[in-house]
């Protein structure tokens, strides 16, 4: 980082996607706010364009997972082209490279999912045989429970380009992450909030994450005001369920972990793709344990699932 405030002190690294870049800009005026030393010339950011980004006539299950969306951005952190990156946590692995860190989570918006259709007020209102476009496993799968007469079809692009096919007619319902439209300033797209008790959460669905090197601890310092450290216990327990399940883009699961006080209640569940078997599970405990609360809960729904379940991912 270069002391010289005529120049570029900082530099963060993002997809390039509007949600993407609407977060990154966030993360720059929280630090602005926080350090009166930076300012919008001082930072720069930086897109960089990942195998996600670039793969978009495929799931991302088939083609590698939630590191796609990831990979180059750390190999720029790793290199020192770039200081810091900012993530939409539900796109992170469980185990991050060697040297990098995430010591800094943004206040986390609201985790439901989005129901948007011009069709039908209601997810579950849909008519019979209805499509809903997704390119999320876990919302396929979670629909597919209740109503295995929908057709689920693969459904990639930004935000933008999902509400264009689906005006277009491609699907007749689509869900988007409520966190993502409200950060975008579109919360009127929504047709209807889904409960949590109808559709689970992606694992830390709605957290925005900040990755550094371990040992820039300049860097630490400056993320440090912005850091939730409610956030930062919610998605710890979450991530703990995710990793005990060795999860990936072909497992669907989901699981959301909420505190009341010094407590933390957890709910979490696995379902096969194609809707027939789930399995849940709720855990709870003091927020201090957070983390072995999420691999408890992980640890039942992998014997619960067993190994033929997992096999079948």
């Amino acid at each position: 980082m270069n002391a010289n405030q005529n120049k570029i002190q900082l530099r963060i690294g993002t997809r390039g996607s509007p949600l993407a870049l609407a977060q990154a800009n966030m993360v720059r005026n929280l630090l602005i706010a926080a350090h009166d030393d930076l300012t919008l010339e001082s930072i720069e950011i930086n897109i960089i364009k990942t195998s996600g980004d670039r793969i978009q006539n495929r799931s991302l299950a088939d083609v590698g997972g939630k590191g796609l969306f990831t990979k180059e951005i750390e190999e720029g952190l790793l290199a020192g082209t770039i200081d810091i990156a900012v993530h939409s946590m539900k796109d992170m692995p469980t185990v991050l490279p060697d040297g990098l860190v995430l010591p800094c989570l943004l206040e986390r918006e609201d985790p439901r999912d989005a129901f948007i259709s011009h069709k039908s007020t209601d997810l579950w209102a849909l008519p019979e045989g209805a499509v809903v476009g997704t390119s999320s496993l876990r919302r396929g799968a979670q629909i597919l429970n209740r109503r295995p007469d929908i057709k689920i079809v693969n459904f990639r692009g930004n935000v933008h380009t999902r509400l264009r096919k689906l005006k277009d007619g491609e699907v007749d319902a689509t869900l988007l992450a409520m966190a993502g439209l409200n950060r975008l300033g579109m919360p009127e797209v929504v047709t209807s909030a889904i409960k949590t008790d109808d559709m689970l959460p992606a694992v830390s669905q709605g957290a925005v994450g900040i990755e550094c090197r371990a040992d820039d601890q300049a860097i630490h310092q400056l993320l440090a005001p912005l850091n939730h450290p409610d956030t930062a216990i919610c998605v710890s327990a979450e991530r703990a369920l995710l990793a005990a399940l060795d999860g990936s883009c072909r497992t669907p699961i989901a699981a959301l972990a909420m505190l009341d006080g010094d407590k933390i209640a957890l709910r979490g569940l696995i379902v096969s793709p194609d809707g027939t078997t789930v399995h849940k599970t709720e855990g709870g405990g003091v927020k201090a344990d957070a983390v072995a609360v999420g691999h408890d809960a992980g640890e039942v729904l992998r014997l619960a699932g067993g190994a033929d379940f997992f096999a079948d991912l």
